[in-house]
């Protein structure tokens, strides 16, 4: 996934990572920065004081491309699903994959075949077993805070079921898992790069996008990311501060040193010495599982009525 981002944040963040060959700036600004990256004064949640890159993006534009989620029908394909049930594993939301739920009790379909589908922001309460795909609005804006000097924790936060991740290089918001369908009964489609749109209409990830390919040839999923991917790439930036890369070192070879959060010290293409990195996994969902540095407080905000990262708004109706 080819982007200009990392052109501003690097410059800035030139203790951290990478530097991408070819950025451009300017084009980035103009896809989808609200305003230049800045740095700003912010509170880590262990109460001292840092500078944080702030950096404040809307949806990248018409030419970043979305979907599929939910089919229409069985007889259609549509985007990807991690199923934690009997047979686990990521699935093609495809008409063999929704039988096999309907066998294990998660009808999402009609008679004639036709999936159920909701919008989550639409404030209704979805009846039954849903294919969730809400609704996508390019005027969001986010805001997030990320230390420009990455500080070790005393212990590592754990990752659990949306938690923030961080930012990719592309300024989408990174989370974790999406809501198992065994807690809640619907089905939040992920598109073949695994994304989706939230609640409050802005697009984010579930996924290391830029190594999809490598995660999707392992649970031998059919299916193409339409975004440019690289095992060895810098995806984004994790919340704490440390790089996100591939499943790949830079030179190309999957390291064997992770640590519980698929994190270790090593070379990267833009640091003279080894310097801490996250890595995704060879399996899917590939993110980390837990961060190891401290984040700042407040650091995803939107604009939007509702979702994760909403100040004024109500948060998506309960599933019943």
């Amino acid at each position: 996934m080819r982007n200009v981002f990392l052109a501003s944040v690097a410059l800035i963040l030139s203790t951290m990572a990478a530097q991408a060959e070819g950025a451009d700036a300017e084009d980035f600004l103009a896809a989808n920065a609200i305003a230049a990256p800045a740095i700003v004064d912010c509170t880590l949640t262990d109460g001292s004081a840092a500078e944080c890159l702030q950096l404040v993006t809307s949806f990248p534009g018409e030419a970043f491309r979305i979907g599929p989620f939910c089919p229409e029908t069985i007889d259609d394909t549509g985007g990807l699903w991690v199923w934690d049930g009997d047979n686990p594993g990521t699935y093609r939301l495809d008409g063999a994959f929704f039988r096999m739920l309907s066998e294990q009790g998660y009808t999402f379909y009609d008679a004639d075949g036709v999936i159920n589908i909701s919008d989550p922001g639409s404030g209704q309460r979805p009846e039954g077993n849903t294919c969730l795909e809400a609704t996508l609005d390019t005027d969001v804006e986010t805001t997030v805070l990320i230390p420009t000097e990455p500080k070790m924790a005393d212990a590592v936060t754990d990752l659990g079921t949306v938690a923030l991740v961080g930012m990719a290089l592309d300024g989408v918001p990174i989370f974790a898992d999406a809501p198992s369908v065994l807690e809640t009964g619907h089905l939040p489609a992920l598109d073949t790069c695994g994304g989706h749109v939230d609640p409050g209409g802005y697009y984010h990830w579930h996924a290391t996008a830029t190594d999809i390919e490598t995660a999707l040839t392992h649970e031998h999923v059919d299916a193409d990311c339409v975004h440019e991917t690289s095992p060895s790439d810098l995806f984004g930036y994790a919340y704490d501060g440390y790089a996100m890369y591939g499943s790949a070192d830079m030179d190309g070879t999957v390291p064997n040193d992770l640590d519980q959060c698929s994190g270790h010290v090593g070379m990267t293409a833009g640091s003279d010495t080894p310097v801490y990195h996250y890595h995704a996994s060879e399996a899917f969902p590939n993110l980390p599982t837990c961060l190891v540095g401290v984040t700042a407080r407040d650091n995803f905000v939107t604009n939007a009525a509702m979702g994760i990262g909403a100040q004024n708004g109500r948060p998506p109706p309960p599933p019943q």
